[in-house]
């Protein structure tokens, strides 16, 4: 509706109006500025003078002999062309074959040549003179046969140990990683290039390859056009154009899983994938623990270090003692890998060395573990300070129920932050209901399973317990407990704060719930469940507040809170021979790594994942 204007009325209109007229400001449409100056003016007599002195240079170049007018043009010369011929360069190949026999004559050679020159020829007569009379004694015969075969014998041990040799140098086995690096590349070059989103080069020596592509894009191509021709019939067989407002949108892809390659070789089968991790500066090297799950007899663990250079073998391997059960990198020194194990023992790797010895171990630690260490963290201690004061400590949480910090000196040696112990269940008592004794308040301490430090104050920490409780602690103070969430009903597998959500956390347990929290509510907000299956480990986004991803016996799941918070927008079946155990989102790619119980790492490929903005 348009507005309406006011009628104006006869007493309006003889109504005396004052109307003021001022003077606004000048506006500047074109400024040239003069070339002449006022003989009143201030700068009249600078000027003056200054055209006198170019009056007088103009009269004295004109009486001067060395000042001539003249008209010159300047002629460009005519351009040459210089060519040369010589001969082609022909190349030829030659080549020749060397066996073991040829060596060995011409080292016979070289070892006969100069004896033979030195000999003068009156030696050689007498020698030939003295022949017969050694002959008749028998004696003389045998010496010349044994100094002949004692040379190829010596030079036979010679090579021998000089092969040993070459083949025990660094040099070449430095040679033979490249080499092996080089040939890994050219078979993953396809997997490698969707793993950093580089372009696929393809073998232009391969026509039915190409060929097969470009059959399957002519029927992309068709479908395509097919499905636009419905659409089109569809839309012209409507009763009213009022009906496309209503239509539903369209829904889009959905995400899918693709595998790229796996890590895995002969050495890791037979172990379970029990934790990974990233090194901080180089995100293309990937640590992985191994240890035995079914077996009773425990096996000798293995920490192994993988790179994007040969997925076939690991750069680095460590044997272990025992099952390795957590590893971490060191943010402060990258080169230091520290690893927990399944008797309690912490052990501090350097990657950088070839030598699969430890550099630090807990061993012969007074406070060590008596239990298993689930997880353990290199933490930064103050993270705004910068250069010599930024320092890290070691964590972990072991099955004893203890918190420890870690001191790296001249040996491993820790303290501890906290002890958990066993609580009740926080059941609030009924009137008239009396208190049983199983109830009573138990001074068994509880067994320790996760925790993970607040992403902002690495004084604050959540620790996960068999007995389903969280715990939220604090590293300084006199009361280290400052909150308990329950709600769990089996053993925490994994905590996990929002990298950008800081006040929300996750937690999932063996009750096949996934559980959503804020810290400032003990009361859970929201609780995820898909199937009755252990959830073993779960892991948020780097690139979303809203998504995560959880792995279970045999699924990996993503999991989208803008989407919908009832069922997770994928779900993927695993293709292996055990159960998954762990997952972890790629540094620099879009990719999925998770393992599994048989030794085996898949590095999986996110696909059509939209990503809400935060």
């Amino acid at each position: 509706q348009g507005e309406l204007k006011e009628a104006l009325t006869e007493a309006d209109l003889d109504q005396r109006v004052d109307i003021y007229l001022a003077e606004t400001e000048t506006l500047w449409m074109l400024d040239m500025p003069t070339a002449v100056v006022s003989t009143e003016a201030e700068e009249a007599g600078r000027v003056l003078e200054r055209n006198k002195i170019y009056v007088d240079l103009c009269n004295a170049k004109s009486g001067s002999e060395h000042f001539v007018e003249k008209m010159v043009q300047t002629l460009s010369g005519a351009a040459k062309t210089k060519e040369v011929q010589c001969e082609t360069i022909t190349m030829e190949d030659k080549g020749m074959m060397v066996t073991f026999w040829d060596l060995d004559h011409s080292l016979n050679a070289s070892e006969t040549e100069p004896t033979s020159k030195t000999e003068e020829p009156g030696a050689t007569k007498e020698k030939s003179s003295s022949s017969p009379p050694a002959e008749e004694h028998g004696q003389a015969v045998s010496a010349p046969s044994d100094r002949e075969s004692a040379v190829p014998a010596r030079s036979h041990e010679e090579k021998e140990c000089h092969s040993e040799a070459i083949l025990k140098s660094e040099t070449l086995q430095q040679d033979l990683v490249v080499m092996e690096r080089i040939l890994m590349e050219n078979i993953f070059q396809p997997k490698l290039a969707v793993y950093r989103k580089f372009p696929v080069l393809r073998d232009p020596d391969a026509p039915s390859d190409t060929a097969a592509n470009a059959e399957e894009a002519e029927e992309e191509e068709c479908d395509k056009k097919k499905k636009d021709e419905e659409k089109q019939k569809k839309r012209a067989f409507k009763p009213s154009v009022l009906s496309d407002f209503h239509k539903p949108p369209e829904k889009p892809a959905a995400p899918s899983l693709e595998q790229l390659w796996s890590y895995r070789c002969d050495l890791t089968n037979g172990h379970g994938v029990s934790s990974m991790a990233w090194n901080k500066v180089n995100p293309d090297l990937l640590a992985v623990g191994y240890r035995e799950f079914v077996s009773k007899d425990e096996k000798k663990g293995l920490a192994c270090c993988w790179s994007l250079k040969n997925p076939m073998w690991p750069e680095r391997i460590f044997r272990c003692e025992h099952g390795v059960t957590a590893l971490d990198f060191s943010l402060e020194r990258p080169n230091l890998l520290a690893v927990g194990m399944a008797d309690g023992c912490v052990a501090v790797y350097d990657v950088r060395s070839r030598n699969d010895a430890a550099l630090l171990d807990s061993s012969a630690s007074l406070n060590k573990h008596t239990g298993p260490v689930w997880q353990l963290r290199w933490v930064e201690q103050d993270r705004g300070a910068t250069g010599g004061d930024k320092k890290e400590r070691l964590m972990c949480i072991s099955g004893d129920g203890r918190v420890t910090e870690w001191f790296i000196q001249q040996r491993l040696d820790c303290s501890d932050l906290m002890k958990l112990r066993r609580t009740g269940s926080g059941k609030k008592k009924l009137p008239g209901h009396k208190e049983r004794k199983s109830e009573a308040p138990i001074s068994q301490q509880a067994a320790g399973m996760c925790f993970d430090f607040h992403p902002e104050d690495t004084d604050i920490y959540l620790a996960g317990t068999d007995e389903g409780h969280i715990h939220r602690c604090s590293c300084s103070g006199k009361e280290h407990i400052l909150g308990t969430y329950r709600g769990h009903k089996g053993p925490v597998y994994k905590i996990t704060w929002n990298p950008s959500s800081t006040d929300m956390f996750l937690s999932c347990s063996a009750d096949w719930s996934i559980i959503l929290w804020h810290q400032d509510s003990q009361a859970p907000l929201l609780t995820f469940t898909s199937v009755t299956a252990s959830v073993h480990d779960i892991m948020w986004c780097p690139k979303s507040a809203f998504i995560f991803t959880a792995v279970n016996e045999s699924r990996v799941e993503i999991w989208d809170l803008s989407v919908s918070i009832f069922h997770p927008v994928m779900s993927c079946a695993a293709h292996t021979r055990g159960n998954l155990t762990s997952i972890l989102f790629a540094k620099n790619a879009d990719c999925l790594l998770v393992g599994d119980s048989c030794g085996e790492v898949g590095v999986w490929e996110l696909q059509k994942l939209a990503v809400p903005r935060s």
